[in-house]
């Protein structure tokens, strides 16, 4: 806890966002954290709540309360108000492999469990989060630290995700020796080319992997496995292999003139967006140009936020984004009561930007895509949509979103991007080792455990569980390396919590 009064002494004060028409002239991130001093306050308002629902990592009805790392919130909450910042360092990592990329792109689960929340404003845990690892980088407390004694087991992680940094991550302090193989060429995953700079800033990934690196990870770019590295290669030269290669393959829209040019998976726009970022400063144009055009996003979730604003920052005429779900309420409801994640309708930073720049909420709910329009040349140029209704399914029984009669309109469009989220991971992979898997196109898993069904093979992270968050996919790399670790040596000492 921090101070004891502090919760009632002290207003819940966060980093100052720029303006929305000020930070799309850039790539950048565009909060500016709190001083060190100020941050120390926010630590002083966690209270001596008796059960940290913060760090619980329950689930409730279904979703998940409090952080699925169980940091040690409440710890580090009183050290950082007390000035200990290398202490609270110290116990940060003992959970949290990464809490450079976490106190940026989490949703904060802890914040929404705080029982100072209840009835007031949360704890800035995140942001205190933020804080702490900053402060380690700054003062070296984060540099590299290399184990002292190698076991000479040597493990493949395919994927460098969240999930498989975390493992490699693991396993690497443990003595084995590590090799993490990444499609791309560049490391990172989801984090590199799922997430937007102005998220997390691309820095911020190469600054750790640089850290690990020196710490012994070795990693080999460009290599996709399956296809270019046959899998027997890697059962032949290593102990034991994790597949870590994530939950990538997209959910479509099956409707007349899909064939359209002009129509792109979200997470392939962003990710060729991030590329040419990185590459050349957008110069060299190898992606899909949304200057002066009709956006039309389909999809509301993070990954479509994630597409407005990109798509504001490269000079969109104008950004639709359509979503199937009614509206979500402004406050919680009786029905979802604290500590329930709060099932509540939120603003993001795209959706901020969209208001201020062309003065109106782009989200349209209830609706979804009936047809996509094309001219003489195949392109796309407009969409039809259609009003959804909740309906009762005849044959189910179940209440279902189905399409209001009459409802149709035609909007401006020149390109769609599709977030309509993932059905699994992308199945060559799994194939190539043999691994079997389960009806939601997942890596099937013995239960309660990440071994599939091919010996020293290991599943961890959205190819395990399917499309999840950074938090949850960092603590399948933290299990899959204890229980990997436990297969190697017949004995483990890791942690996970």
């Amino acid at each position: 806890m921090g101070k004891p009064s502090g919760f009632m002494e002290y207003d819940r004060k966060t980093s100052t966002a720029k303006p929305p028409k000020e930070r799309i002239l850039n790539f950048h991130e565009f909060h500016t954290p709190l001083s060190r001093e100020q941050q120390q306050i926010q630590g002083a308002r966690c209270m001596d709540c008796g059960v940290p629902f913060c760090q619980a990592g329950m689930i409730i009805e279904g979703m998940a309360s409090g952080c699925p790392l169980h940091n040690l919130i409440p710890e580090w909450n009183d050290l950082v108000y007390s000035g200990n910042w290398e202490q609270a360092y110290r116990r940060l990592k003992k959970t949290n492999n990464f809490p450079e990329f976490t106190a940026r792109v989490c949703p904060a689960l802890c914040e929404a469990a705080c029982t100072c929340g209840h009835y007031g404003e949360p704890v800035t845990a995140k942001e205190n989060e933020y804080g702490i690892i900053e402060y380690a980088y700054e003062t070296g407390l984060a540099k590299a630290r290399p184990p002292k004694v190698r076991t000479g087991k040597r493990v493949a992680v395919v994927g460098s995700g969240p999930a498989g940094l975390a493992a490699a991550d693991q396993l690497n302090k443990r003595g084995h020796l590590v090799t993490v193989y990444e499609r791309d060429d560049r490391i990172g995953g989801l984090l590199m080319y799922g997430i937007p700079n102005m998220k997390l800033e691309k820095s911020v990934i190469e600054r750790k992997i640089s850290v690990m690196k020196e710490e012994g990870v070795e990693f080999v770019t460009n290599a996709d496995v399956g296809k270019d590295i046959k899998a027997a290669k890697l059962l032949k030269e290593y102990d034991r292999v994790i597949l870590a290669c994530g939950a990538k393959n997209p959910r479509d829209l099956k409707v007349p003139g899909r064939d359209a040019k002009g129509i792109y998976f979200a997470v392939d726009y962003l990710s060729g967006v991030t590329k040419s970022l990185l590459d050349s400063g957008l110069k060299d144009k190898k992606f899909a140009s949304a200057k002066g055009k009709h956006v039309v996003v389909i999809g509301g979730g993070d990954t479509g936020n994630d597409c407005a604003g990109t798509c504001i920052r490269l000079g969109a005429a104008s950004v639709t984004q359509l979503e199937m779900m009614p509206k979500a309420p402004d406050k919680r409801t009786p029905d979802n009561p604290w500590p329930e994640w709060p099932k509540i309708s939120k603003t993001d930073y795209g959706q901020e930007e969209a208001i201020a720049v062309f003065g109106h909420d782009p989200r349209i709910y209830q609706t979804t895509v009936k047809e996509f329009l094309k001219d003489k040349n195949g392109n796309l140029c407009g969409i039809v949509t259609v009003q959804l209704e909740n309906q009762k399914d005849e044959k189910t029984g179940r209440m279902v979103m189905a399409e209001k009669p009459g409802s149709e309109k035609k909007i401006a469009a020149d390109l769609a991007l599709i977030a309509a989220g993932f059905l699994g991971s992308e199945k060559y992979t799994a194939d190539a080792f043999g691994a079997a898997l389960n009806q939601r196109s997942n890596v099937q898993t013995k239960d309660g455990g990440y071994q599939t069904n091919v010996k020293n093979v290991f599943a961890c992270g959205d190819m395990r569980r399917g499309q999840s968050l950074v938090v949850w996919a960092i603590r399948e790399g933290r299990e899959v390396a204890r229980e990997a670790d436990l297969s190697l040596m017949g004995y483990t000492y890791m942690t996970v919590q």
